[in-house]
């Protein structure tokens, strides 16, 4: 039997996946190619993340507290429901001071 993740309330870290563009126009197209065209969401970050590419996006569990100085990124990520890459649930772009992110949550615990 599969155990149930906790709520939103509950739950202290979440296994997330991001893409960041520095640009604009680049992070909305990944949007798009995610959102409209219904690609994986780890091809779209190898192909326009700056940040973690190579491993699909993936940033590996995080805890409350741990995003520094990222709050709208952590507030966004514990708000997700969980997805997965074949068929994401993912954030509207998310400004930090390093760029543009769309994350998805792949679980929580």
């Amino acid at each position: 039997m599969r155990s149930r993740e906790p709520s939103r309330e509950r739950c202290t870290a979440v296994n997330v996946r991001h893409i960041l563009c520095s640009n604009f126009s680049k992070a909305k197209e990944a949007l798009a190619k995610i959102r409209e065209d219904g690609q994986r969401f780890d091809e779209v970050a190898a192909k326009y993340s700056e940040d973690r590419a190579k491993v699909g996006g993936s940033m590996g569990w995080m805890s409350k507290g741990s995003f520094q100085e990222q709050s709208a990124l952590e507030k966004a990520a514990f708000e997700l429901e969980p997805s997965t890459l074949d068929d994401p649930i993912v954030s509207n772009l998310i400004i930090t001071n390093y760029g543009y992110h769309i994350i998805l949550v792949e679980g929580r615990r």
